[in-house]
């Protein structure tokens, strides 16, 4: 199992239907292929009103399908090829078909015959279709026979009117294919993650920050809920999309984000991965006005709580990951704080290497615990977070 990327060198058999959200398939071919994973793809004939054949060649760099009868075996070999089929978009007449079983074309015929193996399915109609109580019966028969459900989303549909029924953005879909293709071998941890920023207020208006963009800890939440763990995640102020399926709680200071911790990790849970940045310091007082440039008084600081020590210390304490983030290769501090702080594992993070600090997808770290270390190559953050969680899986073994 290749946990850095779970796609590649993986099969996907990529269903489209006659829908408008079928030309964000020909994107979804494409990201999959950049992922390394192996995308056949079968079009119905409604489909080729939206979009051609020849443009989801282009994008998977492989053979798309659209009859029955150009391969008489092909309803059987494809299913059983494919680690997972997706269906995107998904029709309310193919939702319907698959749902009783009918199979009257390649597509449905396929979907008959991959009944061992993973299949996700994104919806896309207008609102009144989808809210109709045949459509959610066929929806609700599928997912309780194991079928994958992404989306659909809320917002603008192709007919201008707005409603729940518009088919769900390509990095959900990947995101879904990624975490049903990853093994389970977190099954019954329960895994808090911090990720994000603190800000700590002169006022109203102004405040005391860092550079952190939170994809670090929003990756390693991401990849614990891969794995078939529980996941919380406390996150300050950022710019992105919390991870579906994992239970989120919005922070702003450094005293909301240890309440918020401390209060998470004496709820049985049995791993705290403290990868938010976190501020040292906060100003002493608060204006509760904005102040002016003439009021503004000599900055005085006090610290902030430790968080990782109050939790160390805690009876029952879950299994500790921190982070150090430096500018600089000063491994030695980062095992000191380890030892100081009495974590399990803190994984180091040169801030000023580029491609590795912040705002980037990217991250080069070095794992260290009480045994030993291990460096990373300079890969994406998904890839990080396994490789952290890997480690995590052989040190608790």
């Amino acid at each position: 199992m290749n946990f850095l990327n779970p796609l590649k060198n993986r099969s996907v058999l990529l269903g489209i239907t006659g829908g408008v959200a079928a030309y964000k398939s020909v994107e979804l071919a494409r990201r999959l292929y950049d992922e390394e994973a192996s995308v056949v793809t079968i079009m119905t004939e409604a489909s080729r009103h939206f979009i051609t054949p020849l443009s989801l060649e282009v994008a998977s760099r492989n053979r798309v399908y659209t009859s029955l009868w150009e391969d008489p075996l092909a309803h059987i070999r494809l299913p059983k090829e494919a680690d997972i089929t997706v269906i995107a978009p998904a029709t309310a007449n193919l939702i319907a078909k698959f749902s009783q079983g009918i199979a009257d074309d390649l597509l449905s015929t396929c979907l008959l015959s991959c009944s061992s193996k993973k299949v996700i399915i994104a919806p896309a109609m207008n609102w009144r279709m989808y809210e109709n109580p045949a459509v959610q019966r066929n929806l609700s028969q599928l997912t309780s026979q194991g079928v994958i459900l992404v989306g659909p989303e809320q917002g603008s549909l192709a007919c201008g009117e707005e409603g729940t029924g518009r088919m769900a953005g390509v990095p959900e879909i990947i995101d879904a294919i990624r975490s049903a293709l990853t093994k389970k071998d977190l099954v019954g941890e329960r895994i808090v993650v911090t990720a994000g920023p603190t800000r700590e207020y002169l006022d109203p208006v102004r405040f005391i920050s860092n550079r952190s963009s939170g994809k670090m800890g929003y990756a390693l939440a991401a990849a614990a809920r891969d794995r078939g763990a529980v996941v919380t995640l406390i996150s300050g102020p950022t710019s992105l999309q919390p991870p579906a399926g994992v239970r989120y709680i919005p922070v702003e200071t450094a005293a909301a984000m240890f309440a918020a911790v401390t209060g998470e990790t004496a709820r049985a849970a049995t791993m705290l991965v403290m990868a938010a940045a976190v501020a040292d310091f906060s100003p002493e007082t608060r204006a509760e006005t904005k102040l002016g440039k003439k009021d503004m008084p000599q900055l005085k600081l006090r610290m902030t709580d430790d968080i990782i020590a109050a939790v160390a210390s805690s009876p029952g304490r879950p299994f500790i990951v921190g982070f150090a983030a430096e500018t600089g290769r000063d491994l030695d501090r980062a095992r000191q704080k380890m030892r100081d702080k009495q974590m399990d594992m803190i994984v180091f993070n040169d801030v000023a290497e580029p491609g590795a600090g912040f705002d980037v997808d990217t991250n080069r770290v070095v794992i260290i615990d009480r045994s030993g270390e291990q460096g990373t190559e300079l890969m994406s953050k998904n890839s990080v977070a396994h490789a952290i969680f890997d480690r995590v899986r052989e040190i608790k073994a």
